[in-house]
This record gives structure tokens, sequence and C-alpha cells, in this order.
């Protein structure tokens, strides 16, 4: 966990105690089965002493079970009905899983829907067959500038969002930045263009995947799918033409099924995405 900021140290309505028991349980992923102080600490990097103190706070909450042999902690079923009340209440998951399904069908990809979790998108619906060997589920997360998922969301947000996540992550990445920067603009040339990006290999070497973002006129969002397979699969010139537009089409078909999208300013939007060209990046904040 990044040190609190001076502007949220003097936010006489933030609890950084709050803040910091938090990313405890955060610091806890899917695979992960038990963490001790010391691999908190390192995770979070909140001192060890701090650290004790919040899991010894979290067990008597019921939030963290302690295993003595190991000295070490396990999520309880406290902290995991959280995440289990966040996605009961998420109706895009639901709705779309039928959606979902019969593109898996169609395509023999993996379909997931998810979220932003800071500098990820993390999954809250995924359908998809055991051969794939894509090993991915609810709750996995994957980076936002070089999957399709993620420049999918980005290239969805309001232009001051955008710009300041894509700030966050020049920040994030150092000297990685310059070429994931040059994948996301692409990708807004692309979402202008087609209503979707890929990602052929920028995450992962042998996985190729469309993103599309869904757009909701409830204020919730927006979040965003994929449609991914091994690269020999779903070659470059089938994401463009044949599994783009399906996932184009399935996301729109769910926005109509959900009340509608979000108003879209698409001639203005999309005249300043096709502008391309180091004036664009400055605008949008990720040169």
């Amino acid at each position: 966990m990044k040190r609190q900021g001076k502007k949220v140290a003097t936010d006489r309505s933030f609890v950084v105690a709050l803040s910091r028991g938090l990313e405890v349980l955060r610091a806890f992923q899917p695979n992960d089965g038990l963490l001790g102080n010391q691999e908190l600490a390192a995770r979070t990097k909140l001192p060890k002493p701090t650290i004790s103190r919040l899991t010894y706070t979290l067990t008597k909450l019921g939030y963290l079970t302690p295993v003595p042999r190991f000295e070490k902690y396990q999520l309880a079923p406290s902290a995991m009905a959280l995440g289990y009340a966040a996605l009961a209440n998420l109706g895009v998951r639901h709705l779309s899983e039928p959606y979902r399904e019969q593109l898996m069908r169609e395509t023999g990809g993996a379909v997931a829907v998810g979220g932003r979790d800071r500098h990820s998108m993390i999954y809250f619906g995924q359908s998809r067959t055991g051969l794939l060997g894509i090993q991915l589920d609810v709750g996995s997360r994957v980076p936002i500038a070089t999957t399709a998922m993620g420049r999918a969301y980005i290239w969805a947000l309001p232009d001051d969002d955008r710009a300041t996540l894509l700030r966050e992550l020049r920040d994030h990445y150092g000297s990685r930045w310059s070429r994931m920067r040059d994948g996301i603009e692409r990708a807004g040339e692309m979402v202008a263009r087609c209503g979707f990006t890929i990602s052929a290999g920028e995450w992962q070497e042998d996985v190729h995947a469309v993103g599309v973002a869904l757009k909701l006129n409830d204020g919730t969002g927006p979040y965003a799918f994929n449609c991914g397979a091994p690269a020999f699969r779903f070659t470059e010139d089938r994401l463009i033409n044949d599994i783009g537009p399906r996932l184009v089409t399935m996301v729109r078909s769910i926005e109509a099924a959900l009340g509608g999208a979000a108003p879209q300013f698409k001639k203005a939007e999309n005249k300043k995405l096709k502008a391309g060209g180091k004036v664009a990046r400055l605008a949008e904040g990720i040169e």
C-alpha cells in the first residue's frame, strides 16, 4: 500500500486505521491460502508492529482466522461474505451470464466481465470451458494497461477520470509506460472505429483477446467484457473480423436489457479519438 499522501492525511473525514485494516484484507489473493505478518507487511508496505495489531483486531472481529501451527492467517467466512454480498448486488453479473455462455459456445473463447480495482481489472463473472488453458476465474485480476478488458474500460471513462487514471498508470509503470501508452492510444483509435479493442500477446504472449466496455445510465460502472483464447485459436484477423463484432453485439444487448447505456456523445468523442498523435496524448494525460 502506498503511504497516505498529504491530502489524505489532512482529510479529517478519512479514517486511516480503517484504510489500513482493509489493506490487510485486500492483501489476500485468490490462490494465496495462508499469509503471515511478515508477508502482509511486505505486501501492504506497513510496519510489522502495525500489521500485528491489525491482524489481531481482524481476528477478534471474525475477518481473519489464525492458524497457530504456521503462525499465519487466512480469510474467515465473515470477510468472504463481504465479497459475496458485493457480487449479489451486481446485476450485470447475473443478467450477463446467459449472454456470456452463448458467446463462449459460439466462439470457443472464455468470456468475462470485470470492473476496476486500482491498476487492475477484477473478474466478477466468468464463462469458460476446462479446455482453454486460461486459468482465470472470479476474483482474478488482470492489468488495465495491457489487456483488452482494461483498455476498453479506459476509453469508456469520462475525460477527466481517464486522464487521472492514465497519470496513475504512468507513475506506477515508470520506464515501461512509453510502450503501454502507445498501446492504449491505439486502443482508443480502434474503439472509435470498431467499438472494441484487442490485445494480441501484449499481456501474455500466448493469449489474444477482445474487449468491449459497458456503460449504464444508473451511475454505476463502467464495466468491461472480454473474450479471449490461446493465440493459435484467436488470430488477430479473427479478433478483428469475427470475435470483436460478436462481443460488441453481446454487450449492446446487455446494455439494452439493463435499461440502456449512459448517454454517449459519439461524434465528438470519435473525432477526438481519431485525432491521435502527440496533441491528443497530452490532452488525455498520457504523455
